[in-house]
Order: C-alpha cells, then sequence, then structure tokens
C-alpha cells in the first residue's frame, strides 16, 4: 500500500507537470533501453485505474523513490521559476497587457464572429437532425412551458382565497407591508417552483437526453432566472403598490428600476446561455469573443441605469429616517456615480482575470455576484435602518437630552449592522472570486493576507468599541433624563438638582474603555501587519514613566479627581461652590470640572486646586424667607396667613411633590426700624426651591392685600425743635428739611452697600 501510495502521488505529478509522455518514458520497459537504441517501447496504457496500477506494480520501491524525487524537484524548480520576483515595470506590463489583450483579440475576431455564430447553429440544427428537428424541439420545449404555466395558474388560483387575508392586514405599518409582501412574494415563489420543477418532469418525459439538455439550458437562463429576479423586485420595489414599498424611491423611478432590473438580468442570463450554447455546438467561448462584447454591454447597461436613475436611487440610500446625519445624505448624493465607477471597474476586472487566462473563473459568474450585492447597497442599509427604527426602544424621558441620546444609540446600532453587513458582503465575494481570506497560502499571500487580518481585526475593534458607547449611551440618557431640569424650575439662581452618581462617573469610563480599545486593537492591527509591536509597548512605558515625573500636578489633579469621585463629593448637574466660585458641575473630565454660574460664565477648575467643596444639591433643601410688617400687625394673623398657603401650595399638583417639608411661619425673627420681621421656612427637593419661592411671594401678597396687611416701608423722620405748627415753617425751612431728609436716605443706602465685614 505504501509503495502503491507514493506511486499515484508519482503519477499525479508527473501528469500535471511534465505530461503523460514524458512520464511514460521514465518508466523501465518502456523508454530507451540501457544499451543506447533509439527505438522507444510503446508508452502504456495509463487510461483506466486497473492500466496504472498494472504499471505501478512493475515497479521496485528504490525505482518509485527516485522517481518521485526526480518529479518533486522538477515541480520546486518549476513552481519557483513561475513565482521569481518582477520588478515594478515588469509588472506594470504584464498588467496592462492582461487588460488590453482580450480588447485586441475580441476586435481580431469581429471577421468571424457572425461567421462562428452562424456555424454554432447549424451544427446545433446538424445535431437534431436539420430545421424539423429543431422545431420539433421547440415545439415540445413550448409544450412542457405551457405545462408549467397552465399548472402554475392553476395553483395560484388555489391560493387565491389566501389573498383575502391581505385586506384585512394593517399595511400602515412596517411589519404589516412586510407581512403583505411576505404573503405574496410567498405564493410567487411556489408558483415559480411548481413551473419549474413541471417544465423539468414534463420534459424528460417527452424530450430525449439531448433535448433535455438544451431545453434545461434554455429555461434555467431566459425563464426561470429573469421571473425570480421580477419576483425579488417586486417584493423589493413594489412598483404598483406605493403603500408597500421597503424602500424610498418614487413611483416613476420604482418602476423604472423593476423594468430594467429584469433587463440586466435577461442579459447576464443570455450571455451565460449563448456561451454555453455555443461551446456545446462546436465553437468555444475564446472563438468568437462574444462573451466580451455581452460583457461590455452588461457594464454599460449598469452604468446607463445608474446615470439615468440619478434621483431615484439617491432618494432610495437616503431613506426615510428624519436622523439622518450629514454623511448619510454625502453618501446618497455619491451612490449613483459609486454604481457608474462600480460597473466600469468590474469591466477592468473581467478584462484582467480574462487576459490572464482564467477564463472558468469568470464563466462561474463572480462578477455578477459582486455587482448584486454591491448594489443592494441601498437595500441593506435601508432594511438596517429600519430594523433599528422599530426595535430599538425609545429611550426613558423627555426633553433635548433624550433626543440626542436616542439618536445617538441609533446611530451606534446602524455603524455596527453597517459593519457587520460589510463583512458578510466581503466573504461573498471573496468566495465568488475563489480566494481565501483566512490563508497565508491561499490567492492573498504575503502582505495581502497581512492586510485582511488588519481589516478584520480594525473591524472587531469598531465593534467593540461602539458596542461600549452604545451600553454607557443608554445608561446616560437614562439617568440624564431622569433629573433634567428646565431654567423656570431652577428659577435662574443655580443650585439645581443632584444628578446621579452615575451620570458622573459613565462619561469618565466611556472615554477611558474607548481610549483602551482604541489602543489594544490598534497595535493588535498593526501587529497583524507584521510590524513589532514590542518597540511602541516600550515607547510607551517610558513615555507614562517621563509624564509621571515630568508632569507631577498633572498626576496631582488626576489622582484627586479619582478620590473625589470615590467620595462622592459633587455629581453633574449638581450645585456647588469652591472657594469664591459657585456654579452647576456642568462638565468632568480625568484632570478637571466645569462650574457653569446662573449667570453664564463657566469656571474650569482642576481637581488639585480644590481646598474645600460645598455642595448646595444634595439630598435636599431648606429655604427661609423674611418678611416685614408694620409693628401694628398682628404675628398670629400672619401665622395663619402662612399655614394657609402652605397647606394649599401642598395640595396643588403642580408643587406637592417638590414640598418635603410644607411651607410654615416660624415667627417673629427680630424687630428693626421700619417694623416687625416675621420668618416663614419650607424644604424642598433642590432645584425646585426657586419656583416654590416665587409662587410663595406671590400668594403672600396677594393673602396680605386681602387682610390689609402692609409691608413695612422705610421711612425718614425730621424732629424740628420748636415748631408746633407746620404753618409756620417757612419755604426755606422746609427746603432745608427736604435737603435733610434726602441726605439721610442717602446716607443709609451707602451704609447697606458696604461689604460686610
Amino acid at each position: 500500500m505504501h509503495r502503491r501510495f507514493l506511486a499515484l502521488i508519482l503519477l499525479v505529478l508527473g501528469l500535471a507537470f511534465a505530461g503523460t509522455t514524458g512520464f511514460a518514458q521514465a518508466l523501465p520497459g518502456t523508454g530507451t533501453s540501457s544499451s543506447g537504441d533509439a527505438a522507444a517501447e510503446p508508452a502504456p496504457d495509463l487510461s483506466s485505474p486497473e492500466a496504472i496500477n498494472a504499471a505501478v506494480a512493475r515497479l521496485s520501491d528504490d525505482e518509485v523513490r527516485a522517481l518521485l524525487l526526480d518529479q518533486l524537484n522538477a515541480t520546486a524548480t518549476d513552481t519557483a521559476d513561475a513565482e521569481a520576483p518582477k520588478n515594478l515595470i515588469e509588472r506594470v506590463s504584464a498588467t496592462w497587457v492582461a487588460l488590453t489583450t482580450p480588447t485586441i483579440e475580441a476586435f481580431r475576431a469581429l471577421p468571424i464572429l457572425l461567421v462562428k455564430q452562424a456555424e454554432a447553429f447549424a451544427n446545433f440544427g446538424a445535431s437534431f437532425g436539420g430545421t424539423g428537428g429543431v422545431l420539433t424541439l421547440f415545439g415540445l420545449l413550448a409544450v412542457a412551458v405551457g405545462a408549467g404555466l397552465v399548472l402554475e395558474f392553476i395553483v395560484r388560483k388555489m391560493l387565491a382565497r389566501w389573498r383575502k387575508l391581505d385586506d384585512v392586514i394593517d399595511t400602515s405599518t412596517l411589519w404589516g407591508a412586510l407581512n403583505f409582501l411576505f404573503r405574496r412574494f410567498g405564493r410567487e415563489i411556489v408558483g415559480l417552483f411548481v413551473f419549474y420543477f413541471t417544465v423539468r418532469t414534463v420534459g424528460r418525459t417527452i424530450l430525449t437526453p439531448e433535448q433535455m439538455a438544451f431545453a434545461g439550458l434554455f429555461a434555467t437562463y431566459l425563464i426561470w432566472f429573469p421571473r425570480v429576479t421580477a419576483a425579488l423586485s417586486r417584493f423589493l420595489l413594489a412598483p404598483a403598490r406605493p403603500e408597500m414599498r421597503l424602500v424610498n424611491v418614487p413611483d416613476g423611478w420604482a418602476r423604472y428600476l423593476h423594468y430594467n432590473i429584469i433587463g440586466v438580468v435577461l442579459l447576464a442570463s443570455f450571455t451565460q446561455f449563448i456561451i454555453q450554447f455555443n461551446a456545446s455546438n462546436g465553437v468555444p467561448a475564446g472563438t468568437t469573443r462574444l462573451g466580451y462584447w455581452l460583457s461590455a454591454l452588461f457594464f454599460f447597461y449598469i452604468g446607463l441605469i445608474a446615470w439615468r436613475a440619478r434621483d431615484g436611487l439617491s432618494s432610495m440610500m437616503r431613506g426615510t429616517d428624519p436622523d439622518n446625519s450629514r454623511f448619510d445624505e454625502q453618501v446618497a448624493q455619491a451612490y449613483p456615480y459609486f454604481a457608474m465607477g462600480l460597473s466600469f471597474v468590474l469591466w477592468l476586472v473581467v478584462q484582467y482575470v480574462v487576459g490572464s487566462g482564467q477564463i472558468a473563473l469568470i464563466l462561474s459568474g463572480p462578477q455578477y455576484t459582486t455587482l448584486i450585492w454591491l448594489l443592494m447597497a441601498p437595500a441593506l442599509d435601508t432594511a438596517i435602518r429600519g430594523l433599528v427604527r422599530h426595535l430599538v426602544p425609545p429611550m426613558k424621558g423627555e426633553g433635548v437630552l433624550a433626543e440626542e441620546a436616542y439618536r445617538s444609540t441609533k446611530r451606534s446600532y446602524i455603524r455596527i449592522g453597517r459593519v457587520l453587513v460589510v463583512g458578510v458582503v466581503i466573504m461573498i465575494i471573496a468566495n465568488a472570486w475563489q480566494l481565501d481570506l483566512f490563508s497565508a497560502e491561499g490567492d492573498l499571500p504575503g502582505i495581502g493576507d497581512n492586510i485582511v487580518a488588519f481589516l478584520l481585526t480594525a473591524a472587531v475593534g469598531y465593534v467593540v468599541y461602539e458596542g461600549v458607547s452604545l451600553w454607557i449611551n443608554r445608561r446616560l440618557a437614562a439617568e440624564h433624563t431622569s433629573r433634567e431640569v428646565t431654567e423656570d424650575e431652577a428659577g435662574g439662581e443655580g443650585g439645581g438638582g443632584s444628578g446621579s452618581r452615575l451620570g458622573t462617573v459613565l462619561p469618565l469610563a466611556r472615554v477611558t474603555a474607548q481610549s483602551a480599545i482604541v489602543v489594544i486593537f490598534g497595535l493588535l492591527a498593526i501587529g497583524n501587519l507584521g510590524i513589532d509591536i514590542t518597540p511602541l509597548l516600550a515607547g510607551a512605558g517610558i513615555l507614562g514613566l517621563a509624564i509621571g515625573f515630568g508632569a507631577q500636578k498633572l498626576v496631582s489633579d488626576v489622582v484627586s479627581g479619582v478620590f473625589f469621585l470615590i467620595d462622592d463629593a459633587f455629581r453633574v448637574g449638581e450645585y456647588v461652590e469652591i472657594g469664591a466660585t459657585r456654579g452647576a458641575v456642568e462638565k468632568i473630565s480625568i484632570r478637571s470640572m466645569q462650574l457653569r454660574h446662573h449667570r453664564g460664565p463657566v469656571h474650569t477648575i482642576p481637581y488639585g486646586e480644590i481646598p474645600q467643596l460645598t455642595n448646595y444639591s444634595r439630598d435636599w433643601v431648606i429655604m427661609k424667607l423674611r418678611f416685614t410688617v408694620p409693628f401694628d400687625t398682628d404675628p398670629n394673623k400672619v401665622k395663619k396667613i402662612f399655614k394657609k398657603i402652605g397647606a394649599e401650595m401642598s395640595a396643588d399638583e403642580l408643587f406637592k411633590d417638590d414640598f418635603l417639608e410644607p411651607f410654615k411661619s416660624q415667627g417673629v425673627f427680630e424687630f428693626d426700624d421700619v417694623g416687625i420681621v416675621i420668618r416663614g421656612k419650607f424644604m424642598a427637593k433642590p432645584g425646585k426651591q426657586f419656583t416654590i419661592r416665587k409662587e410663595i411671594y406671590n400668594r403672600v401678597k396677594r393673602e396680605f392685600d386681602e387682610a390689609g396687611i402692609d409691608f413695612a416701608r422705610r421711612e425718614v423722620r425730621v424732629a424740628i425743635p420748636n415748631l408746633h405748627d407746620e404753618d409756620d415753617v417757612s419755604d426755606a425751612e422746609k427746603a432745608a428739611i427736604s435737603a435733610a431728609a434726602a441726605e439721610a436716605v442717602q446716607q443709609e443706602i451707602r451704609e447697606q452697600e458696604k461689604p460686610q465685614g
């Protein structure tokens, strides 16, 4: 068995690289004799497994081993010669020759194109007994096709009762439209399969195997493929049912694209049909170069459709999502030109592959697979955005923060979906072109597989990056929208409500996680390019040490910030005081925090410079209000008014949830030069106190007016000795009194404006 196994390997290598004749001459007893006779014995018969086994049986182990080594050395030499590196000029020249050879040969074959095509038709007719045989063939084919159409019609009629269910489907929603389209598409596919199997069954019954070979080719390429394409196009474009259309395209362009998609597939199917037809009738594909002209017409047709339907394709790519970004709009505008450029580039690729002698690869149709998947980009992108729009739940809360978070979440889902779809499409296209993207021994040796590994690593890293951003953004949206405070609620005085601890820490966690993902996957991707990342890691360590020793203040700020966050000293949205600076915490970073004063200025304070921090927004707020009334006012009467206001506001739907303790009187606080100072207080949620205070002032004023209570006013009294009657005061004395009173008022104002302590 061992000897036979080695001999079989030898035979395969010999047939592949040396040829059957050379191998036969090397066998003992089949080449020249050892005495140098010129006459060679006839080559052994290697046309059957039995003959091969008989030839191998005559070999000894030493002969098998020697012959195998010779063949392996010859194979290695030929491979080394074939893979000898070429310089740039030779590569460019070889590429140019491969690109231009099909065109030159196609023009050279023009004079014989019609002649050879006529020869193929003549051979076809002769193989079926002349014109009568051909007519008989097409007649029987028509019978089979007619039987398929009749049975398909009957099946569709039987399925007609299910069509009545379409009337009760709510087509105003995406799921309703999909339900309707899938039902209709399912009925069409069932009918098409009935048609296909009927034609196949009837054809095998009434046609000979030779006739069936042609009939199968004709029915598959020129009937089956175009009809399946029409069903798929109706599912996607719905040219007659605009309310069911899955893509955003006007009615006119939907009909135009529908019919031309069928035309494109019909042209591609005809190309495959005629090439196989000619090859089976004595005219190989390379004889007339008919495939070149049909391929050029196919790609020109694609470019013409893209040019004429620019507006429709842009509209289809744009979709109906109201949250499209500027990038989405640019892609929509560029898509028709991408389609035109793609058709031209694929035409060049086809010419290069054909010029390189790989016609069999082109006959398998990878160019059609590439075009289909790349030109389906609008449908795939629309599907991704539609699924995201209908499957992603709305964010909790309302307002600007919720809307921004919702848009950010949708964009992250869309980006992840696009990356995954692009990866799948690349795999499908690579498989169509017979490229092994994961093997260094495949069709992309050397730098090719490194680039593929780099792109795959980058794609995985991007998906992880977006996934982390997505999760954190969703949590941030829930945290932020739950405490969103309007300007009216803040009252323009600062001291807003407390944010959550997660809402403060998550932005830093997002930045840290994203930076780590970028660094890790960036290094992995660079390593996949064949670059040694060890020096990069060493350099990063040295840089970290340099930063640690040279930027001690930066390190101090970062460490102080970490401990402030651990102590939960402040949160985003809280109103804090740091020294002489006050404001709401608007933004935090690794090194510093930003405070927004309620009048607008923004203060940036490094963590290392915070000696003490006062938080005005944590848990609850007590606000005390002062009211000055004349000396003759009854304090008990004021107390009852405050108690009434507190009870009414605690029952009010607008304010009851904001109170922690109702508004009430604290009695007489002090006496001053004007009157009695009576104080009231309430406890409220942070950020709500100013709105409550404004309403309390309004209600106290109204209640005082109804009770006849005035607020005390500041007065200046001037005593004039020996004055018993104001009529005795002269005009000069009145002027002096007015001047003295004005001076006293100004003095009082100056005293109040002096800074305290």
